[in-house]
């Protein structure tokens, strides 16, 4: 027999079946890590055709509710976000104790975090990043690219770019581990002293290369970030270029009101 799907009837059908299977999410019906049922028996309790099962289904993604991989079906989420706080996490305090703000946060939401380095090494900057460092388009800079889990699932890239005439002098910087509290330390332990970290946030929707990298569904959102670490002097010592599922983080700033 057919389920019978409240609601709107002026609404297409596969809204009304999307509506339902969320509200099965939310309500616990369906639990975390459970596989979507799949599109036969959803055909059959909805008696519509796969077309607007898949179509349903696929409403669930950009809603943050499922994961999709190809070969295995869909599932439901079970990883609430990380709460980025960009007004605590570069607190100096954290680098002195030896923690990298993004251990530090995955830390604090319950989450086992790992990081995978992909490159380190000199490489030719791009015209993007130049602009912020202020250095010349395709000029030589030190590349840091990384690959950030938490619980065992991908959840963003970075690749940082640091100035050469900066980095060759460090070379805790060259390695894979640059120690406790990350590069950030290792550049004020060689008076770069920190003062200012300025973001520029945008949505988007994955490449193919981003959504194989992070476990994405295809067309699924991303957070592009960019960060720009300038020190005492006025000088961009760093970008950091990041690329961060969006369904993984709530991005949290505060913004002060004085003048």
């Amino acid at each position: 027999m057919a389920t019978m799907v409240p609601g709107d009837s002026g609404k297409p059908r596969y809204l009304q079946i999307a509506e339902d299977l969320a509200q099965q999410i939310r309500a616990g019906v369906l639990r975390p890590g459970e596989k979507v049922p799949s599109e036969s028996v959803l055909m059959a309790r909805y008696a519509v055709s796969q077309g607007t099962v898949r179509r349903a289904v696929a409403e669930l993604r950009p809603m943050g509710l499922i994961d999709t991989h190809h070969g295995k079906g869909s599932f439901v989420k079970s990883r609430p976000p990380v709460l980025r706080k960009s007004s605590d996490r570069f607190r100096r305090s954290h680098r002195r104790a030896g923690k990298a703000a993004y251990l530090a946060e995955a830390e604090h939401a319950g989450k086992a975090p790992t990081v995978r380095v992909l490159y380190v090494g000199p490489t030719e900057v791009p015209g993007d990043i130049a602009e912020r460092l202020g250095t010349a388009p395709g000029s030589q800079v030190l590349a840091r690219r990384r690959l950030y889990f938490s619980d065992g699932t991908p959840t963003e890239e970075a690749t940082s770019y640091l100035p050469w005439d900066v980095a060759k002098d460090i070379p805790e910087l060259f390695a894979e581990n640059p120690g406790g509290g990350g590069i950030y330390a290792r550049l004020e332990e060689h008076g770069h002293v920190l003062a200012e970290f300025t973001e520029t946030v945008r949505a988007r929707l994955a490449t193919k290369q981003e959504a194989v990298a992070l476990s994405l569904s295809p067309g699924a959102p991303v957070l592009h970030l960019t960060r720009s670490a300038r020190v005492e002097s006025g000088r961009v010592v760093e970008v950091c270029d990041t690329v961060m599922a969006a369904d993984q983080f709530v991005l949290d700033y505060r913004i002060s009101a004085e003048d």
